[in-house]
């Protein structure tokens, strides 16, 4: 075995010459490291231990590149650990560590670094604030925001430099100063588009539409070239308008993003998408979706979810299986907006077959689509499946519960509402606002006083009656008992808006004091609160109870004066109290001046044609309506069946009956005694006794009632006594039929029938009422 002497193997490895390749070969991994953009990070430890190797560790600005990589990576502890280990320590150095956790979302170690840094006595740059100051943003620290704000004053670190004050106007705007975030961009001496876009954000996402809408034109106005919108300013834009419904502005916003040549941004498209779906206008939303090149899952989301509001369910899955088959797979926020489809189109067997198929799919049943589900079998009324699903998914989840009876009370299950109430009480389930008020709703729809009132207290207890929206139920719940004084009571000492008001006027013209509800508006004006168009619709209501022209035209003129919009439900009761007025051809000038007309506007003008004996009118109103989209329904007959009776036109009447079958509508009871009314003023009795035992319906006493006093008036004896007894089985203790059938008998001499008829009233202790005079 050959032999070595250490010194020449040290000589032969360890030379000058080896030394220096080695060296050399170092240099150039290392040059290659700090002149790459992005590594794995296999290839990054490699290099690290490179820099370990030939002593590089403390050097400032190969530690800086190590973090920025590991950062990338996500690797915050090594980035930690290379900063600890660096000796000699710059503002440099600190900001790469702040930087680290910064832009991985470690807000809190990110401004612990910061102060750190602070107390190593480094002062911090216009690099370090930005950092600082969005970090102090996303944690809501405002205090410690301004506290960095009076150390940037003072460092006097604005000057020349947009970055520093933009994320102060972020930082304020974030935390809902909006104040501050406008004084803070007023006091800024260079302003850049960074700057215009975080106030015009701030305000729109602080409920501030309108003025975010200003901002963005006065930046159009006012900004130089390097104060131009980009794409992330017109999405705030595009917000405010949709949340404005703000429709030609927010062209104007489309057309300038055209100009620009920031429409083919896949962000500004779903902006403007988005926009023109809040606005309702459904030819621009469409064309707006057809244009985006790649559809991702927001685009189909907001289409889908616009069609869901408009109640268009073939629509709705339609795009949502075109969705599948692009190979999009769907979320808890798209489904939930299907189910809100199935909910509005009431198509039960239809909404039950897709929960199965979201089940079969194991598509995302999480929170939302959970809530999705339990709102659409409230909306069908299937009260014992939406009850299976809370105890089988989320037992005792406070907002489920809560959603279900409000859920309840909405599909007008208000037992159910109530009961599921209790529950949520026994199990100790924390209640929010809305479900406290539509308890107390359903409590005033079931008329159950002495329940309401245990909710007051409760709410009284629990300092629920504090906020505004509880108080004005309680106001409509005794409001609509009667309880006036209680309603008044709670007004007096509530902090009003606009719904107190109209609530409190409500309740006065629904109790019929309709000069007291007058009175209340007048007291509402003086007070300096804006009447809406609730206000005024119900106070028109109540012009035409009073049948008080001179007040309606009051409330007319105070219309036109502030300048209230037109709406259909405000021209519609401004047809109604004219008509109930009997100025029916200012009624008719209303009403042809609309701009739209549902089937309200048409039935009140044929009723109030129908009331004032104008027939012919009212069969010409009825015929527009036929010509127009609106179907007849219900009502409209009841309306023109009506007005042909008071005109005596019986075939016409006869006629409109039997035409309730070509719109599918089944006649009420209401339907065929204005029918039997019609034929027996007529003198038809006979007829009219066919139409009472041939419906599908069992008459009631009231239809009994009026065919019997068409019998006393047109001298049918015979058939009166048949009629009256039917009449007296239907209502055993409606005086006023003892005394026609007495008097019918009477005429004829039927003396010992009269006296049966007395003994009769005397066993059922139906007593003759008084007569009486309004005179």
């Amino acid at each position: 075995m050959p032999k070595f002497k250490f010194s020449s193997l040290y000589n032969r490895f360890y030379s000058s010459s080896t030394s220096d390749i080695v060296s050399n070969y170092l240099n150039c991994r290392i040059n290659s490291f700090l002149s790459s953009q992005f590594l794995d990070l296999k290839s990054l430890l490699k290099f690290h231990s490179y820099i370990i190797t030939t002593g590089q560790r403390n050097n400032l600005f190969i530690a800086s590149k190590l973090m920025s990589i590991y950062a990338a990576l996500n690797h915050l502890e090594s980035c930690t650990k290379i900063f600890s280990s660096t000796k000699c320590k710059d503002p440099f150095l600190w900001n790469s560590i702040i930087k680290a956790h910064f832009s991985n979302g470690n807000y809190l170690p990110a401004l612990e670094f910061f102060h750190k840094m602070r107390f190593s006595g480094f002062s911090p740059d216009q690099f370090s604030i930005p950092m600082v100051v969005s970090a102090c943003a996303e944690l809501g620290l405002v205090q410690n925001g301004m506290k960095t704000h009076a150390l940037v004053s003072k460092l006097n670190l604005f000057n020349g430099n947009s970055a520093v004050g933009s994320s102060f106007i972020y930082m304020y705007a974030k935390c809902g100063y909006m104040d501050d975030a406008s004084l803070m961009f007023d006091e800024m001496l260079n302003k850049d588009v960074v700057a215009w876009t975080a106030l015009v954000v701030g305000y729109v996402q602080n409920g501030e539409s309108v003025k975010g809408l200003e901002c963005v034109c006065d930046m159009l106005k006012i900004g130089g070239d390097d104060e131009r919108p980009n794409f992330r300013t017109l999405e705030g834009g595009f917000q405010a308008c949709g949340n404005l419904s703000a429709l030609v502005e927010g062209r104007c916003l489309h057309g300038l993003s055209v100009k620009l040549g920031t429409d083919c941004s896949h962000a500004v498209q779903s902006s403007f998408l988005s926009m023109y779906c809040k606005c309702g206008s459904l030819e621009e939303a469409h064309r707006a979706f057809s244009e985006i090149v790649n559809l991702d899952l927001l685009s189909w989301t907001l289409m889908i979810g616009f069609y869901a509001k408009m109640e268009s369910l073939d629509v709705c899955l339609h795009m949502f299986l075109e969705m599948l088959a692009s190979g999009i797979y769907p979320d808890g926020i798209l489904i939930s907006c299907v189910l809100l489809a199935f909910s509005s189109s009431m198509r039960i067997s239809q909404g039950k077959a897709f929960h199965g198929f979201i089940l079969r799919r194991n598509y995302d049943t999480g929170q939302v689509v959970y809530h999705g589900l339990l709102s659409m079998y409230c909306k069908f009324g299937l009260s014992h499946l939406a009850e299976k699903l809370l105890e089988r998914v989320h037992g005792t989840d406070t907002e489920s519960w809560n959603l279900i009876v409000a859920g309840f009370c909405k599909s007008r299950l208000e037992s159910k509402c109530i009961e599921m109430f209790r529950k949520m009480q026994h199990l100790e389930i924390e209640y929010n606002l809305n479900c406290l008020m539509s308890v107390i709703s359903s409590c005033s729809r079931l008329e159950a006083t002495l329940l309401g009132r245990s909710l007051h207290c409760h709410a009284i207890k629990s300092l629920a009656c504090e906020s505004v929206s509880v108080a004005n139920s309680l106001i409509d719940m005794y409001g609509k008992s009667g309880n006036l004084n209680s309603a008044r009571r709670i007004f007096s000492r509530t902090q009003k808006d606009t719904v107190t008001w109209n609530v409190l006027i409500s309740s006065y013209a629904h109790n019929g004091y309709s000069s007291e509800a007058l009175a209340l508006f007048n007291q509402m004006v003086l007070e300096g609160t804006k009447p809406n168009t609730a206000t005024l619709v119900t106070l028109l209501s109540a012009c035409s109870q009073l049948a008080s022209l001179e007040k309606g035209e009051q409330i007319h003129n105070y219309i036109e004066e502030v300048g209230f919009e037109s709406s259909l439900s405000l021209d519609t009761a401004l047809v109604d109290m004219y008509a109930k007025c009997g100025q029916l051809i200012k009624s008719r000038e209303v009403f042809d001046l609309m701009n739209t007309k549902d089937v309200i506007s048409y039935n009140v003008m044929i009723s109030g044609y129908g009331v004032h004996g104008d027939v012919k009118s009212a069969i010409e109103i009825f015929e527009q309506m036929e010509q127009s989209n609106n179907r007849p329904n219900e009502l409209t007959f009841l309306a023109i069946i009506s007005a042909c009776t008071h005109a005596g036109l019986v075939e016409e009447g006869k006629y409109l009956f039997n035409r309730m079958k070509e719109y599918s509508l089944r006649p009420t009871l209401k339907h065929y005694a204005c029918l039997v009314d019609l034929l027996g003023r007529a003198g038809s009795l006979l007829e009219a006794e066919e139409v009472i035992l041939s419906m599908p319906i069992p008459p009631d006493a009231g239809m009994w009632g009026a065919l019997l006093s068409a019998c006393k008036s047109h001298n049918d004896t015979e058939m009166g006594i048949r009629i009256a007894k039917h009449a007296i089985e239907s209502d055993p203790d409606n005086d006023g039929y003892y005394v026609i059938i007495s008097d019918l008998y009477s005429s004829i001499g039927l003396w010992e029938k009269v006296e049966r008829v007395r003994d009769t009233m005397k066993e059922r202790q139906v007593r003759k009422r008084v007569g009486w005079s309004a005179l």
